[in-house]
């Protein structure tokens, strides 16, 4: 079977990654593809990029609209699609010239909803892909409770939806991104696996993840505290909806505050005080039950450890931790 599979890219202000982005998907040993450039306002020359690779490759589609956002351009993919299963590949990234078509083969192998690759870090402008990639390797299977287990609790998966191939259907219902979210990955982890019936975990280094000192996560924001709020709304609701997984939810939860607990620390003006009460209030309220549950990483476990020894003990511990010295 060769189905028709939609890539969206969402694109903004990224001039200088573009080409390399798209040269990466048009040259994909699959080619049954249909390519969604959202130029979402950008302000330099991307949108004509987008353009000029779209009169050159008519599987390109270019839509302009105002600035909205990762997460509006990414719905406006959505709903713009026509494929029966989808890809996200952010504008700055690359794919692995076998990747949709390895992905593809492991989803029909298994009959899964989803198929997960591993990431390859790069900086520059080149990605020293493996010369040989077996298809499928290593594959390991989750349900949707596993799957979102293994996410939560930051075991085997990671939230990022880049690179994934995905049964559209998944997306249905009205399964968007956050409208104006920092960790939109994040958020949409919960309505996008909970229908998920059969994910596959694979371990071929498939998509080219660029390092960029500039990425919105690269740099302290008080919206980074957007990941704690999406983490309190989603306990709040697990435990009426799926109370189960209330202990991996609040594992990820005290994660979260112990990384804007850092980053807010490290403010010398005291403007993010506040945050930083907030971030050390929750964990003190999750850390006993966080350190009896098994299946909390260790990495977490040193945390709370750190943090009965108080608060500037922690700081110091996690500062250390995040900055070796070099």
């Amino acid at each position: 079977m060769t189905p028709l599979i939609s890539v969206i890219i969402p694109v903004y202000n990224v001039e200088d990654y573009l080409d390399p982005c798209l040269a990466s998907i048009v040259t994909q040993t699959y080619s049954n593809l249909e390519i969604i450039v959202v130029d979402d306002g950008s302000t330099d020359g991307s949108g004509a990029i987008g353009d000029r690779w779209a009169e050159r490759d008519s599987r390109i589609r270019v839509i302009h609209q105002d600035n909205g956002g990762l997460s509006a351009a990414r719905n406006t993919g959505l709903d713009a699609m026509s494929g029966k299963l989808v890809i996200m590949v952010d504008s700055d990234d690359v794919l692995h010239p076998e990747a949709i078509k390895i992905l593809l083969t492991t989803l029909q192998e298994y009959n899964a909803d989803v198929v997960i690759p591993e990431f390859k870090s790069f900086y520059g402008n080149d990605v020293e892909w493996s010369e040989t990639t077996q298809s499928g390797r290593n594959p390991r299977h989750y349900d949707g409770q596993g799957t979102l287990m293994a996410i939560y609790y930051q075991h085997d998966l990671s939230n990022s939806s880049c690179g994934r191939l995905f049964d559209a259907s998944l997306f249905d219902g009205g399964v968007r991104f956050p409208d104006g979210q920092y960790y939109e990955d994040l958020a949409i982890v919960y309505p996008l696996y909970q229908h998920c019936k059969h994910a596959v975990k694979i371990d071929d280094m498939l998509y080219g993840y660029r390092q960029r000192a500039n990425s919105i996560l690269g740099q302290f924001s008080p919206k980074r505290a957007h990941v704690i709020d999406i983490c309190e709304q989603l306990e709040r609701h697990v435990q009426q909806d799926n109370p189960a997984l209330l202990p991996a939810v609040r594992s990820r939860l005290l994660s979260a505050c112990f990384n804007i607990l850092l980053l807010s620390s490290q403010d010398d003006t005291g403007q993010h005080r506040q945050l930083a009460d907030r971030c050390w209030e929750g964990i003190k309220r999750l850390r006993h039950q966080c350190l009896t549950d098994r299946h909390v990483r260790l990495k977490n476990k040193a945390g709370i450890i750190a943090s009965y020894l108080g608060r500037s003990f922690l700081c110091n511990v996690i500062g250390r931790k995040y900055h070796p010295k070099r």
